[in-house]
């Protein structure tokens, strides 16, 4: 079936209150997705953000953002009165999101939430709590003590706490007892709406792809909890970090400071706490994005406390070994591998042993040497997911602008370009003209904007996952519009194929 999908983060949705959440504007967003035609929404990792606000580094693996749950429908459950939250300062720029005031506001909103949540119904985050003990009292408890020591990562806290001797962490869990709770009822409070979500999505014909980084954050629940599987020494010291070498695009390469996983040790235990990963993000979403699909062949292995990535060494991954044990503990799912970057012919026969797709993102496909054609429309395969751009890449007609007259002129030959149209909308044709069975575009470019929506840019720490959209930017003439060109192309959601 061929399909299409809007990528948009939760964090870029409209609020009033300072970053996107799951409340009405999700539900107007899956209703356009709706009205437009589409059949899939991408999200980007839905995790608890760190320092950097990247989603891509978060504080577990497995809990939910707590900035993403929304107020209104806390207040119209009774768990919250508007007065608590709707004269806070939450931002002077409603297409910016500002973390630090969701930082500094939004922890005491939830305080208020989650101690009427216990008044009211503390049965069913109990019930909740044992259906998520594998991780949840362990990040509950590591956020409260995080809380605890002012927010310095744990490889600061004190040594009984770093090696978690059991005496010290049941004295912890006692006399932080209220600040677990707490932590315990924001995750329940983000599942129980996200869940909602998902079910109006679903039951619209929506299915979610969600997105899950390869490696965790140093600085996680995860790596606290179970330090053994993970590449740290006798002092809980990473020995290896991930990153990239150096390319055309980075003379130092990329480091990301990931601790690199224990490979020999995952496979002695079948794999047991990523299929518990992978099986959690099923239960967020209805297919899943992993990142950094070559990592799984082989990953980049920096020396810790490098100042950059040139001295690393390419070790052997998994492979298909971690699908096998994958597929037999869930049965099979919808993967995507993003398969991008530098790329060797073990990468190629580990995807096509997969079975899954991978991705063509067509802002790489122009290069006037001939570089990347594989990620031009002609040269596409059924089984793959097209982009005209990702959350990595500027929009379309921010990348337009980057481009030289021979580069542009080029683009504007390969895809029949013209101003009456929308340079953006032609590109957006050719890839829903593709073979592919699924195309996501970016809302952004959806809107034909700049620069100025773009996501992220690699390497750089400033400015990023901050871009949000206008109430009512993505409106009926839009969806119409958007609607008629899926049925030309046969994507458009329940069309008989």
């Amino acid at each position: 079936m061929r399909r299409a999908g809007v990528l948009l983060p939760v964090f870029s949705l409209p609020s009033p209150y300072g970053i996107g959440t799951m409340g009405q504007e999700a539900r107007n967003f899956v209703d356009f997705l709706a009205q437009s035609g589409h059949s899939c929404w991408q999200v980007l990792p839905l995790g608890p953000t760190s320092y950097g606000d990247s989603p891509y580094q978060a504080f577990s693996t497995f809990a939910g953002n707590h900035y993403f749950i929304d107020f209104d429908d806390l207040a119209a459950e009774g768990l919250l009165e508007p007065g608590e939250y709707q004269s806070l300062d939450w931002g002077s720029d409603p297409q910016r999101v500002d973390y630090g005031l969701a930082y500094q506001n939004r922890r005491k909103v939830l305080a208020l939430a989650c101690r009427r949540l216990m008044e009211q119904r503390p049965q069913e985050v109990e019930e909740f709590a044992a259906q998520h003990a594998f991780w949840l009292e362990d990040y509950a408890l590591f956020m409260a003590l995080k809380d605890l020591h002012q927010g310095a990562p744990w490889q600061k806290w004190p040594e009984p706490l770093r090696r978690r001797q059991p005496q010290d962490l049941e004295e912890a869990r006692r006399s932080l007892a209220g600040e677990v709770a707490f932590w315990r009822g924001v995750q329940y409070l983000f599942f129980r709406q996200w869940s909602a979500l998902k079910q109006r999505a679903n039951e619209k014909g929506i299915a979610i792809l969600g997105d899950l980084p390869i490696y965790v954050s140093l600085d996680s629940s995860d790596v606290w909890a179970s330090p053994e599987q993970f590449q740290l020494d006798e002092t809980l010291t990473p020995t290896e970090v991930a990153g990239c070498p150096p390319d055309a695009f980075s003379e130092d390469g990329q480091l990301w400071g990931n601790p690199l996983f224990r490979w020999d040790r995952m496979k002695e235990d079948g794999y047991r706490w990523w299929i518990a990963r992978i099986e959690a993000q099923f239960r967020l979403c209805d297919m899943l994005r992993i990142d950094h699909f070559r990592g799984f062949d082989e990953y980049y292995a920096i020396p810790f406390g490098a100042e950059n990535a040139k001295e690393g060494q390419w070790r052997k991954g998994p492979g298909m070994e971690l699908f096998h044990a994958v597929t037999q503990a869930l049965g099979p799912r919808e993967i995507v591998a993003e398969d991008l970057g530098f790329l060797t012919p073990s990468v190629g026969q580990l995807l096509e042993e997969s079975g899954y797709p991978g991705m063509k993102v067509m802002e790489f496909g122009f290069g006037l040497d001939g570089g990347g054609s594989e990620y031009l429309p002609h040269n596409h395969v059924p089984n793959c997911v097209v982009y005209t751009g990702t959350h990595d890449n500027d929009t379309i007609l921010g990348w337009m602008d980057t481009l030289s007259p021979r580069e542009l002129d080029y683009v504007r030959d390969y895809l029949r370009l013209t101003p009456e149209e929308g340079y953006h909308w032609g590109m957006i044709r050719a890839a829903w003209g593709s073979v592919a069975q699924l195309v996501v575009i970016q809302a952004q470019d959806l809107l034909g904007l700049g620069s100025e929506g773009r996501i992220n840019i690699p390497s750089t720490a400033q400015d990023n996952w901050q871009w949000r959209l206008r109430p009512g930017q993505l409106d009926a003439a839009l969806a119409e519009k958007i609607y008629r060109d899926l049925g030309l192309y046969q994507r458009r959601n329940g069309l008989e194929q």
